[in-house]
């Protein structure tokens, strides 16, 4: 009983120490662009660089899908670099990373739709996004994919997602 509750803390640890990342990114990005807007969602952060919201346009819902353009970052401290970049669906992106290039079809936007198949930070971070707007969403491990490896994305790892939004579809 006494390691589950070392571990149980010890993870709780983790999680705070990166929502401090998340808040010291955030705080960081608004200083650099006064026009950005925040919003928090759970357990997921979203900023908005280039924000058209329009009361009139339609924003994401759950169960609408979203085309996009992305690149995904461990968060290991309070910003991101292409040093942890581990997956981006532009090219531009990748090449500044220094990825070698072997099969450029795979940079293309993509289409998710908003429900619970979707990775749990990004699935609360991307609602109520709308087209065109330009956002970092952020989330600790806790809300990504906690105790599990995905790929070349550690456990626990807290993630930045930096999306460019093409269309958003409710129907």
């Amino acid at each position: 009983m006494a390691v589950w509750a070392c571990t149980k803390q010890s993870l709780k640890t983790t999680y705070d120490r990166q929502a401090t990342f998340i808040d010291n990114f955030v705080t960081a990005q608004m200083k650099a662009d006064t026009t950005a807007t925040l919003v928090q969602n759970g357990g997921a952060w979203r900023l908005t660089l280039k924000d058209t919201i329009v009361t009139e346009r339609d924003s994401l819902d759950y169960g609408g899908r979203v085309t996009m353009e992305y690149a995904s970052y461990v968060l290991s401290g309070a910003s991101v670099s292409a040093s942890n970049l581990v997956e981006t669906s532009r090219k531009d992106i990748a090449v500044s990373a220094g990825w070698v290039l072997s099969d450029t079809t795979v940079f293309a936007p993509v289409t998710l739709t908003l429900d619970k198949n979707l990775v749990e930070g990004l699935r609360l971070g991307l609602h109520g996004v709308q087209p065109q707007d330009e956002c970092y969403v952020l989330f600790t491990g806790e809300y990504g994919y906690g105790n599990k490896e995905n790929g070349t994305i550690p456990a626990k790892s807290a993630l930045v997602y930096h999306i460019w939004i093409e269309s958003i579809d409710n129907e």
